[in-house]
């Protein structure tokens, strides 16, 4: 394999200082027209900042820890966008949030980049708010813990966790695929683009008449995408009980919620035992439910 095209590691302040202006001030002030004034603040000295490097050791992406326990002036430069950078310096940062012991990160979320940080675990919570002249989420994770899901806001970010932390499998148990739910657009797309680089997508419902009249657009990508996605329908009385519901994937993350039709329950994405858990009791019900012929393309 060849090595890394970038490297992230942890800076001092005032040693890093010229690398932290060289990114911030051309992604926040130059690109986004963040004032120069509201960039630096008096947290800057007193935080843990990352830096990313490309192999010449220019610094290409920034971010930092502050003292409320918040991440923060998280930018990459643009030709660097869409590689992974972003992404290893948040995995740096939650490393250093989680060996200072914190029980909470949180963060400010650019509007655009809220699927990014639910990716990694954070879920929205509050009102979306304006922060320099940019409209914000405050988002936020528990490290190591168990994430309380409260809204639907936070369940789609969840789902969206889960899908990206896939290898291959994911495993979704549904009354009737979850209107408001499996239907948003940003899961959509993202099961689509798990399902093109090679996964593997099996829905159990309860009722999969109701999604089929309301032309769930989950059913029309399955498809298009048939040899990825798979759909059985649960008919054992003992089965069709089961009050619950969740999505769970083969790296121990999930989204379990105790009761089916509504949107609270719990999340984590490195929760391997409660993970098996959920495949195992998914499991056995696959193989007694029947297969959804009528979901499929006519001519398939």
């Amino acid at each position: 394999m060849s090595a890394p095209a970038f490297t992230v590691e942890g800076v001092a302040y005032e040693a890093g200082l010229p690398d932290l202006r060289r990114v911030r001030e051309t992604v926040f002030v130059q690109e986004q027209g963040v004032p120069l004034s509201l960039e630096w603040d008096e947290l800057d000295p007193l935080c843990h900042h990352v830096v990313a490097r490309d192999a010449h050791g220019e610094a290409i992406g920034t971010g930092r820890l502050t003292p409320k326990h918040t991440i923060g002036r998280m930018a990459v430069l643009p030709d660097w966008r869409g590689r992974g950078v972003g992404d290893a310096m948040l995995r740096a940062l939650l490393v250093q949030a989680t060996e200072l012991g914190w029980r909470e990160v949180s963060l400010h979320a650019q509007a655009s980049a809220i699927e990014f940080y639910a990716r990694h675990g954070f879920l929205p919570f509050g009102e979306r708010f304006e922060e320099a002249g940019i409209d914000h989420q405050s988002m936020r994770l528990l490290p190591g813990a168990v994430n309380p899901v409260e809204t639907r806001e936070a369940a789609i970010a969840a789902v969206l966790g889960v899908i990206a932390g896939s290898r291959r499998q994911l495993h979704v148990y549904s009354r009737e695929l979850d209107p408001g739910l499996f239907d948003a657009p940003e899961i959509v797309a993202a099961l689509r683009r798990r399902a093109v680089a090679g996964g593997e997508v099996r829905v159990l419902l309860q009722d999969p008449a109701e999604p089929q009249r309301a032309l769930a657009p989950l059913i029309g990508l399955a498809q298009r995408l048939p040899s990825a996605f798979a759909f059985r329908a649960i008919e054992e009385p003992t089965d069709r009980s089961y009050p619950s519901a969740f999505v769970v994937n083969d790296l121990g993350g999930y989204y379990f919620r105790p009761l089916g039709h509504r949107f609270d329950g719990e999340t984590r994405l490195d929760g391997s035992g409660r993970a098996r858990q959920l495949r195992a009791s998914f499991d056995p019900v696959w193989e007694r439910a029947r297969a959804c012929t009528e979901y499929r393309a006519l001519g398939l």
